[in-house]
């Protein structure tokens, strides 16, 4: 990469190296970089970056952040040099893209089924520094897994996934638990049971997601005091973005000891939003003593930058950002700063302004009538999900305080 390349990121060649991005001398504000541009704030990131995993060490516990939802490598990278266990990913995919990019602990947190994927993986274990974890709530699934795995003379670790009624995959009785295991031992040569997984984003409020947890934790007590796991100790894994304070207490209060490792997957936090998690995080925040006592909670470093492109009536402007460049699922993109291009400094952005309507390309943004707001303003939205935000960009720039453009990362969805 070096300067002749344009400079907006529509076409960028080449390897994403910091310090030849540095180089070009890059701002957001100077207009360097072709908007909307979905944006990553450096120093939140790092804030965020080390406040969950203080977090997740005051519990004595492991993280492995869920890679799904930014599918950057680099900051993958940034994860596991800031203390975290491994990555957690949710498809065969999703474990070779890890892979690739030099993650040598991946907990494939879903059923692994189907030739190609169970193919992907194989190649993946053929790399003797690999780690790789995978699920399995039926002995259907344990069958198809020994079918595949043994002829070919590798072992996969599988996990136990526990699931709730109404919910998504996972075993929901006694019943389906005698299943899985009497299959497991039909493989045993093959198909190692390591530990127990479960995720609570599929339950609703506190009380049913501290029943759900605690299922999970009888359900480890009973395959360690019948010696199921291949090894010890055993796994015991769970926690999304919204709940893993509950996850935390839950598991700690089990009191396993040496006989298991636990290892929390929030993988959201990295960036945040403005949605479902800046409420989540409240909630942590007032309620958990951990996360009372390192006050200073996580803030949201992910925008997408746009231009005010026209003002037909006097309380609404139309922005040039849409369903193609942030999430929607959640929560429609917030208003959070302004900037006119040659101003000393970007200002928050009022209250009042709200996205009313998101099309493909463009977002109604209502204004009041006596507003400054005039087309080729930039606008730095907050959004919610990022998940639905990384997935629809290709290569995201990296800014410092001073939007200088410091780095440039790469999405691989």
């Amino acid at each position: 990469m070096d300067a002749s390349l344009n400079k907006g990121l529509g076409f960028v060649e080449g390897a994403l190296d910091a310090a030849a991005v540095a180089r070009l001398k890059w701002n957001l504000l100077r207009e360097d970089v072709s908007l909307p541009c979905a944006v990553l704030h450096e120093d939140t990131l790092r804030h965020n970056l080390k406040w969950m995993q203080r977090f997740i060490e005051r519990y004595g516990m492991k993280l492995a952040p869920h890679g799904k939802t930014t599918m950057v490598p680099k900051l993958f990278a940034m994860q596991i040099a800031g203390g975290a266990w491994g990555i957690t990913v949710a498809t065969a995919h999703q474990a070779a893209v890890a892979h690739a990019h030099g993650i040598k602990r991946v907990l494939l947190m879903n059923e692994l089924v189907g030739k190609e994927n169970m193919s992907m993986v194989a190649r993946l274990l053929q790399d003797p520094g690999f780690e790789l974890y995978c699920l399995v709530d039926s002995a259907e699934g344990v069958d198809l897994l020994g079918a595949f795995f043994n002829p070919r003379g590798l072992k996969v670790r599988v996990l136990l996934e526990v699931g709730a009624q109404g919910g998504r995959a996972g075993v929901r009785d006694e019943a389906q638990v005698d299943a899985v295991v009497a299959a497991l031992a039909k493989w045993s040569g093959t198909i190692e049971l390591c530990g127990v997984e479960l995720f609570e984003g599929v339950v609703d409020g506190e009380a049913a997601v501290r029943e759900f947890v605690r299922r999970a934790v009888a359900v480890t007590r009973r395959l360690l005091d019948e010696k199921r796991f291949a090894h010890l100790p055993a796994m015991l894994t769970g926690a999304g973005s919204a709940w893993y304070d509950v996850v935390a207490e839950e598991f700690s209060a089990a009191k396993f000891g040496d006989a298991v490792e636990i290892v929390l997957r929030p993988g959201c936090y990295l960036t945040h939003d403005v949605g479902a998690y800046r409420e989540a995080q409240a909630r942590i925040l007032a309620g958990n003593p951990v996360a009372r006592e390192m006050r200073e909670g996580l803030k949201p470093a992910l925008q997408v930058w746009a231009y005010v492109v026209s003002r037909p009536e006097a309380e609404r402007a139309i922005v040039g950002l849409g369903k193609r460049d942030a999430a929607f699922d959640a929560g429609l993109p917030v208003a959070a700063l302004r900037y006119r291009p040659g101003d000393a400094a970007v200002q928050a952005a009022p209250e009042h302004w709200k996205v009313t309507k998101l099309m493909d390309q463009h977002a109604y943004l209502q204004i009041a009538a006596d507003d400054d707001v005039r087309v080729g303003d930039m606008i730095g939205f907050d959004i919610s999900h990022p998940c639905l935000t990384f997935d629809r960009w290709r290569v995201i720039p990296v800014v410092n305080a001073s939007y200088d453009v410091v780095d440039v990362v790469e999405t691989f969805f």
